[in-house]
This record gives structure tokens, sequence and C-alpha cells, in this order.
């Protein structure tokens, strides 16, 4: 279920129909600063929970408003046309679970090492992130490797890195719940892509956690959803959710 994914963000308010998440270290990173829907809302609602965390976000700096809906529920016609007439982009969540024993095991790639992050290997865990997040912006790597940097030094988190050949191929978070493991920011290189990383880094989860449910959330427009379907993971649900960059 979506209550046992991990958000980024401390909950700074709650009313009737909804919960405001804010990530005040990481301003934007979209997913640890939003609204989540307790209940599907009225127009009105709608309408005021978006002024609301609009302003908000104004006051702090940041340039965009997301909304989260109910778990395996479609958004209202009338609410998803006010959106999307105001500029919002509406996708969803997949929310994915397995047990590792289920898990299509695969063969070891010799070619293929996969490494805890330690005190070690960290700053070119640091360095892989960077590169990666990079792509977004400078100032998003610049955040996240301070969250990279935080979450090394809780329990809560495993990362994980891959080496293809001995160069840096991709990396993981594997976040520890007490009855689950959600694996999250699995990505490869460009250049490393359909070579297996992804399915070691896997499996090296798998390992690890054999009798703890390993659980995912997949970009419900994404292909890469297919993989996991692939490996025997199920499906769990969907959920709904609203974005604009002003």
């Amino acid at each position: 279920m979506f209550s046992d994914i991990f958000y980024r963000g401390k909950m700074i308010f709650e009313n009737q129909f909804i919960k405001h998440y804010h990530t005040a270290e990481m301003l934007l990173l979209y997913d640890g600063n939003f609204i989540q829907f307790k209940r599907v809302p009225t127009l009105i609602e709608l309408v005021e929970s978006v002024q609301y965390l609009r302003d908000f976000h104004q006051q702090n700096g940041q340039d965009h408003v997301k909304l989260l809906f109910l778990e395996n529920e479609k958004i209202p016609v009338e609410l998803e046309q006010y959106l999307r007439n105001n500029g919002f982009n509406i996708g969803f969540q997949e929310f994915y679970y397995i047990l590792p024993s289920d898990f299509a095991k695969v063969d070891k790639n010799h070619s293929i090492m996969v490494d805890k992050v330690t005190d070690e290997n960290l700053p070119q865990f640091l360095k892989l992130a960077y590169e990666i997040d990079s792509e977004i912006s400078s100032d998003f790597a610049r955040q996240k490797r301070d969250i990279h940097v935080k979450n090394f030094g809780t329990q809560k988190f495993m990362q994980l890195m891959a080496y293809y050949d001995g160069n840096p191929a991709g990396m993981v978070d594997a976040i520890i719940g007490k009855e689950t493991v959600e694996i999250d920011g699995l990505v490869i290189l460009p250049s490393y892509r359909r070579r297996g990383v992804a399915s070691q880094l896997q499996q090296f989860i798998m390992d690890e956690f054999p009798d703890k449910q390993v659980i995912l959330v997949a970009d419900g427009e994404d292909s890469v959803k297919e993989m996991y379907k692939n490996q025997n993971y199920r499906y769990g649900g969907f959920k709904f959710e609203a974005l604009k960059v002003y």
C-alpha cells in the first residue's frame, strides 16, 4: 500500500481533508513538498488548496504546486477539467510489491559488482548522484547531495552502487521499514542500461532482506514498470497526482 511508501518531508499542517508536507532542506524536491488529500475534495476545496500551497511556496521561494489524490480513486471529471484548464500536468503512480523468494533471480554477471556505500566509496557515490541529479539542475543536485549525506548517516537507508567493469554504472536507495524494504531512486547511467545492472542491484536487496516485502512506486506512464512485471512484482494499486510548475 502507498501508506508504506516513504515520503521525504514533515507534515506541517492538517485539517479535515488535506495533509501538507514540507521539506525545508530541499525546497526543489517536488516529492517532498506537496499536499495529500484525505478525501476527494470539492471543487471549492481544490481551488482553496491550490491557492494555499501556492501562497506558502511563494513565501519560501518555491515555484511549484503538487497534489496527491486518494489511492485507487480516479480524479472526478470536474476536478480534472479545472486542473488541466489551469496548467496542471496530471499523471499517476503505481505501487508494486514482491517477496524476495518470488523475484526472477538473475545469473551472476562478473562484469557487474554491487557494493554498499561506505566511508570509503561515499565520495564516488556522491559524485555519481550529482552527475545524475544535475540533469534536472545544479541547484537540485546540490540540495540532493545534502539529502544523500543525511541518509548515509541513518540506519533507515542502505545506499548501493553498481559498477560495470569497474566503472560506476548505477545506484539505488533501499529504505528499510519494519516489514518492508522500499526500492527508491534506482538509476542506471544511459551507457550501462539494458545490461542487467538494475536487476543486479535489486538482486542484492532481495538477498540482503529475504524476510521483508520489497516495495516500490513506478511512474504509471513509464515503460520501466514492464521490467518490474517481468521480474514477478505484483501490482498493488494506483494514485493520481497533479503538478504545476510556475
